[in-house]
């Protein structure tokens, strides 16, 4: 007869940690669906609105930036008020944010009420991965992460399906609306089973937290304008770069020297988080940028719909599900390094894949891309999330947590802005490429478009159609292949993880 092991105490202990771990997991989809569920629905906020089409990308550049700011002081906050407290009035917060983005009626209200929404719930993320790693023993991290990362990852996935099906089946106010029940379920949810905790008389270091706030501030403000000012080619953004190295450099300098810093820096001497800080960083690069270029790829150059552009893209997500299934129960067996590298091998792939699209291609390699690719995600993300934290010291949780979100968001920004520019340039570098080749004169375009040397002006256009077609599709595959490279840079980080020691 088999005794069952004997498991470690977790840090704390609940009555309830199944029903917890489901509450916990409502609000952390609620808030990482709000980052992708709004794309799909921006052209018909902007008629409703009256914006123009930059403006309305305020709208989402609102919510990023405040949320990238504000993810910092989870820390601070969880010490100083408690994990309750704190979880329960940014559901709430929250949940009326987005109550009040469903009956906007001015881009400026919706601005305003995405930057609030973007405060509050920028503390779920890191809070809802700090209690669900202090409410499970060491054994059972794993599996813990798995059902972490099954929100933080099919999430942003899904997002754009259900906001086309909203937009296009109700209207694009449920987009936010459809956040009301969710958290109000999560809201009794963690009122009912999350305990209070002590709290800790920890002093709030406001010039700490200035400098960062300036830093990330300005980092996202100049990831977000970059391409529509042509970078520093504009004084908007030198600006902004001399805020984001001034804010940095003064936030590092401060903490060194203070007595009491916003974050203690010892916290990097664990080189399993610093090393995951790089590592997720990378994860943010190819993870996010891959689902921007995706739906314009789908609609615009092969003329798919909202709805069936979201049909395409839910394998990728049915992949990432399937993988935090299996591998929660294989990273208490398993060296999680192995299950890194082997998520990255199957994230290499599917890359490879993209980087072999082609204008006149089906459905699917798209979806049998994405479900490689969300597998291969999957077997990265849980493993890197149980290894960053393994060997870290239990007070450094919650500022742990708030920096890993941190660093994964400005990784996917600095993806976006670096796909979204290589995409135009590309496409520019390469419509002026195949057009030199189209001259009247070169003999295969005398044998096969005769009407070049005529001048037809409607067979002109068509064909300068096409080659703005072409010239799009190989600055996708450009994206993809850069995309795959950045995912290779990330194989060496994986020989500088140390295994946990699982005796201790």
């Amino acid at each position: 007869m088999t005794s069952e092991p004997i498991l470690s105490k977790p840090a704390i202990v609940v009555a309830h940690p199944g029903w917890l771990t489901a509450t916990i997991m409502l609000a952390t989809i609620m808030q990482v669906l709000d980052t992708t569920i709004a794309n799909v629905a921006l052209p018909h906020m902007a008629a409703s609105l009256g914006a123009a089409q930059d403006e309305i990308t305020w709208v989402l550049t609102s919510y990023i930036v405040a949320s990238a700011i504000a993810t910092p002081v989870t820390g601070w906050a969880t010490d100083r008020f408690g994990r309750q407290m704190v979880f329960a009035v940014a559901i709430g917060g929250f949940t009326l944010a987005s109550l009040a983005c469903g009956v906007a009626s001015s881009l400026a209200e919706m601005v305003v009420y995405r930057i609030i929404q973007g405060i509050f719930g920028a503390v779920l993320i890191p809070l809802a991965q700090a209690v669900i790693l202090d409410i499970n023993p060491r054994e059972r991290i794993g599996q813990a992460m798995a059902i972490y990362g099954a929100g933080i990852m099919v999430g942003p996935i899904i997002g754009p399906t259900l906001g086309g099906w909203l937009t296009e089946t109700f209207n694009w106010r449920f987009v936010f609306l459809i956040n009301l029940p969710i958290g109000l379920i999560a809201l009794v949810g963690i009122l009912m089973f999350l305990p209070k905790a002590a709290v800790k008389q920890r002093r709030f270091d406001f010039f700490g937290f200035a400098m960062l706030a300036m830093g990330v501030g300005a980092l996202q403000l100049l990831l977000d304008r970059g391409q529509a000012v042509d970078w520093f080619q504009s004084i908007e953004i030198w600006i902004y770069f001399g805020l984001t190295i001034s804010g940095f450099w003064v936030f590092i300098v401060h903490c060194w020297t203070a007595e009491n810093p916003f974050i203690d820096l010892k916290i990097f001497g664990d080189r399993n988080f610093s090393m995951g800080l790089i590592f997720i960083f990378i994860i943010g690069l190819t993870l996010f940028s891959g689902l921007a270029l995706l739906p314009p790829l789908l609609q615009n150059l092969l003329g798919y719909p909202v709805i069936t552009t979201g049909l395409v893209m839910a394998p990728r997500g049915v992949g990432t599900m399937l993988s935090m299934i299996l591998v929660g129960r294989l990273v208490a067996k398993y060296d999680a390094r192995v299950l890194v590298t082997f998520g990255l091998v199957l994230t290499a792939w599917s890359l490879w894949m993209m980087s072999r699209f082609d204008i006149t291609m089906g459905s699917q390699p798209i979806m049998i891309s994405g479900v490689i690719q969300g597998f291969g995600l999957g077997f990265v993300f849980v493993p890197l999330s149980t290894l960053t934290f393994a060997t870290l010291a239990t007070k450094y949780r919650g500022d742990a947590t708030s920096l890993f979100s941190l660093v994964r968001n400005v990784g996917s920004g600095v993806g976006i802005s670096i796909v979204t520019t290589v995409l135009a340039r590309m496409a520019t570098v390469n419509h002026e490429e195949l057009a030199s080749r189209l001259t009247a004169d070169a003999p295969q375009v005398a044998r096969q478009v005769p009407g070049l040397l005529t001048g037809n002006p409607t067979l002109m256009a068509q064909i300068n159609g096409l080659v703005g077609q072409q010239s799009a599709m190989i600055a996708y595959v450009d994206n993809f292949l850069l995309m795959l490279f950045f995912t290779l840079a990330a194989f060496p980080i994986v020989f500088l993880l140390r295994r946990p020691d699982t005796g201790k």
